[in-house]
């Protein structure tokens, strides 16, 4: 058994690893795009940059998944479009705007429980330091 492994991983401990590493490629293929292209493009170019880079080393995932809300057993029609899923483990909320407010992780907190999936990343490229524009929300991680 390798060094720090437990004999008996619980599921929720193997898919938190899982989803981190997820959120660990996402990122830093982010922040090379942020150091190549800066702050200043449309959103929906680092959506492509970004969904070219994750395929062009194999990673798996959805753009602009539309995602349904049920109440009450009843489809009640799409509730928002995802930006983009990653190994249906991971969601990303990209923005390119002057400011992220509080609002805008709350938003994400809300698309996590529509798709019952732990961790969604809210992303905003127009920063002059990426990692400011970086928000990691979960949903009981």
């Amino acid at each position: 058994m390798e060094y720090g492994m437990h004999p008996n991983p619980n599921l929720k401990t193997v898919m938190a690893i899982f989803e981190n590493e997820i959120a660990t490629e996402v990122l830093d293929r982010c922040f090379e795009i942020h150091r190549q292209y800066g702050p200043g493009l449309l959103e929906s170019l680092y959506e492509e940059i970004l969904c070219y880079e994750l395929s062009k080393r194999g990673v798996e995932f959805t753009r602009q998944q539309p995602i349904e809300v049920i109440h009450d057993q009843v489809k009640m029609g799409i509730g928002f479009r995802a930006d983009v899923i990653v190994e249906q483990a991971v969601l990303i909320e990209l923005k390119s705007i002057a400011k992220l407010e509080e609002a805008h992780s709350k938003v994400v907190g809300t698309y996590l429980k529509l798709t019952r999936l732990k961790l969604g990343l809210l992303i905003n490229f127009n920063e002059a330091l990426l990692k400011n524009g970086i928000k990691r929300i979960v949903n009981g991680l």
